[in-house]
């Protein structure tokens, strides 16, 4: 039975990273007592994939795991077992049975939504300067980087990757096509300052763009000294894309048997 468990990552476990969360999390299950599929061979090892692993230091509100099981109960029930088990700082939000022929969540990764925050205590323009600037810099007709790895760099035009941007949650998600929830939950740490922006990103092992490089080169153009650590990264959602690359039809990873 292929299973997708949504799941949060705030506080303190923001810091842990990506092989110790899923330990932790075949740690749970176990004490969950729940009747998870193993593989076979010399090895066994619990049947369960992450769909985009998230960076050391980020946190988020929609994270996503497949996970096999041989049986279940009803969604509530299945997550309140869960989060018996684990921290607070690491909660099962959604669960959800898929078709038997679906595809794991790691291979139709195509998009996430995120929130950078300027954390207070840095120097910084103010929030009306930001929103400026920042709208300057993403209608350049290209925002082209020096992309390193570890054999080589290259020149990378990234405005292709940039889908939407936005300062006020109601707008972004009217732009992207979401229903904005006002009274909705988040584990997003929150700065008096004020100053943040939101981004849809194109992400996955075919294209994949960090927040903290968009950052990055917004730091560049503008002529400020990039500190990674003055900014906050919150992942917000994660989405598949169902339409075409001349046509983009994004879906939520937990709406995808709708």
């Amino acid at each position: 039975m292929k299973t997708r468990i949504k799941f949060t990552k705030s506080g303190s476990l923001k810091f842990v990273g990506h092989l110790d969360v899923m330990r932790y999390f075949q740690k749970a299950f176990r004490r969950a007592e729940l009747e998870v599929e193993y593989s076979q061979g010399f090895n066994p090892h619990q049947l369960m994939s992450f769909a985009a692993p998230l960076g050391v230091g980020l946190t988020s509100d929609g994270e996503y795991l497949d996970l096999q099981l041989k049986a279940s109960d009803e969604p509530e029930v299945m997550i309140e077992k869960i989060n018996k088990t684990m921290a607070e700082e690491i909660q099962a939000v959604g669960f959800m049975v898929l078709p038997e022929d679906s595809k794991n969540a790691m291979s139709i990764v195509a998009a996430a939504d995120y929130m950078v925050s300027v954390k207070d205590g840095y120097e910084f323009m103010e929030m009306k300067e930001f929103m400026k600037k920042f709208q300057e810099f993403h209608n350049r007709e290209s925002i082209v980087i020096l992309k390193k790895s570890k054999k080589s760099e290259k020149e990378v035009d990234i405005k292709p990757s940039i889908y939407h941007i936005g300062f006020e949650r109601e707008e972004f998600c009217k732009n992207i096509g979401q229903i904005y929830d006002k009274d909705m939950k988040s584990v997003a740490d929150e700065y008096e300052n004020g100053i943040k922006v939101y981004m849809q990103l194109a992400t996955g092992s075919a294209n994949n763009l960090k927040p903290e490089l968009v950052m990055e080169a917004f730091c560049q153009y503008t002529g400020i000294e990039y500190n990674e650590f003055a900014f906050q990264v919150h992942r917000m959602e994660v989405y598949a894309d169902l339409g075409t690359e001349e046509n983009r039809r994004l879906i939520a990873l937990d709406q995808m048997n709708d």
